[in-house]
């Protein structure tokens, strides 16, 4: 079939196009007039702890684990939890409407009022995250004012719900932590008296605060006799050169002095017998030291008795070498203990903190803005793409009955179709000038014969 064929058929089956373009175009019409109209507010919300730490904890949301974190809060803002408190400030519960609906339920339905109704806001609501850290929580309703107040009373109810279960959680953590503390600190005290009894049936005292510095006295006095015998040879090496004491240097200084002025002044010089005075006092000093000095203990009788020492306090420390273990383990129990009741006591405090924390990590942003045009439905699209169908329609349904009934409307059905060989056309188009008659100008006619 040809574009010239097409056309004729068209041309001559208009009625049914144009029937089929106004029939469908009055009914995508009274749909869209018909059709009750659905009104989207959004609120939405942006999550600041994803961005920036708890100023408690100093802990966020994982990055790599943000499409789960979002995943579980739009699931969230359909539970009850959340949904249950919008009804009322949506004023449902005393609306006649939802009431007599309330009443004409399925028989299975044993929800009560309050369930059924957030059920009918769960239903109404979408939640969708289209950046990065920001929620949108969208409500449905045929009313724009319903719809705005609907979005507004959702995000606030899932921020209080948001901050409630945050501080439970906190709290119900925080007494945990508090018990174990508690039990800790017991278990601490226990450990420290069973080490203190230690100490005194076996006569052993650990000394430091810190469990690398612990150290019992003996061990101790240990330590210091070694540091002693190490340094005696230098201490014998100095000790000759030590025999000159601070007397000593006087009394040569004095010496020095009356050998000088012997020549110049006489013997009776005030001077002189004063210098001699101070000489006899200098020197009975220097003769006290002396005799100390030889009195004493010798180097060498002062390192064997530190030797000997030596070895009585290592035979001291080996013998009670076992004690010694079981008391340092003794100790490490008591610093455990310690160790944990701190880490537990922190962190009871840091969880009662966040017990009463007023921000739940997220914030509004913006404002819910009343919707001045319906989501649903999308009269424009509705009437326009009526109009498309009823074309599109009659186009079929003209094309459909001339190919059931088919005609001869042209010299081209006759060799196509018909399989018929045109001879003439009588009545062909009249010249230009000439005056067509009273009843018009004759339609063409052509007289074939079949091949």
């Amino acid at each position: 079939m040809s574009i010239i064929q097409f056309i004729r058929i068209l041309l001559a089956r208009w009625q049914i196009i144009v029937a089929c373009t106004v029939f469908t175009f009055l009914g995508g019409l009274t749909v869209s007039l018909l059709m009750t109209p659905r009104y989207d507010a959004t609120a939405r919300i942006m999550f600041n702890n994803v961005l920036k730490p708890d100023p408690i904890t100093n802990s966020g949301t994982d990055i790599n684990s943000l499409g789960f974190f979002f995943d579980t809060q739009r699931e969230l803002i359909k539970d009850y939890r959340v949904t249950g408190p919008v009804p009322a400030k949506l004023n449902w519960l005393s609306d006649p409407r939802k009431i007599a609906a309330y009443q004409q339920r399925a028989a299975d339905d044993t929800r009560d009022f309050n369930h059924w109704l957030a059920q009918q806001v769960a239903d109404r609501t979408e939640a969708k995250s289209p950046t990065g850290t920001v929620l949108d929580i969208t409500f449905s309703s045929p009313s724009p004012v319903e719809a705005k107040v609907g979005a507004e009373a959702l995000r606030q109810s899932f921020m209080d719900y948001t901050l409630a279960a945050k501080r439970q959680d906190a709290t119900r953590d925080a007494q945990w932590f508090m018990s174990q503390a508690e039990q800790a600190r017991r278990q601490a005290e226990d450990a420290q008296l069973a080490k203190a009894t230690f100490e005194r049936a076996n006569g052993i005292v650990m000394e430091g605060d810190q469990a690398g510095s612990q150290q019992d006295t003996e061990s101790a006095r240990l330590s210091a006799l070694v540091g002693q015998a190490a340094s005696a040879p230098a201490a014998m090496l100095a000790a000759p050169m030590q025999v000159n004491s601070a007397s000593s240097l006087q009394l040569a200084q004095i010496d020095a002095a009356l050998a000088q002025n012997a020549d110049k002044l006489g013997p009776n010089h005030p001077q002189m017998q004063q210098l001699r005075a101070q000489r006899a006092l200098v020197a009975s000093v220097v003769a006290k030291e002396e005799a100390a000095r030889r009195a004493g203990p010798t180097n060498t009788a002062m390192v064997g008795q530190l030797a000997h020492e030596l070895e009585a306090q290592k035979a001291r420390v080996i013998g009670q070498r076992d004690k010694i273990e079981q008391l340092r383990q003794l100790q490490s129990e008591v610093d455990l203990r310690r160790e944990q009741y701190k880490k537990t006591a922190e962190r009871a405090a840091e969880l009662s903190l966040q017990a009463g924390a007023r921000d739940a990590g997220m914030s509004m942003l913006g404002v819910v803005v009343t919707p001045t045009h319906p989501a649903f439905p999308k009269k424009t699209l509705i009437v326009g793409g009526a109009l498309g169908l009823g074309a599109a329609l009659g186009l079929t349904l003209a094309v459909l009955v001339e190919l059931l009934n088919r005609r001869v409307r042209g010299i081209e059905d006759l060799d196509s179709d018909l399989r018929l060989g045109c001879l003439g056309v009588i009545g062909s188009a009249a010249p230009k000038r000439r005056t067509p008659r009273r009843g018009g100008q004759p339609r063409p006619v052509a007289v074939g014969v079949r091949a």
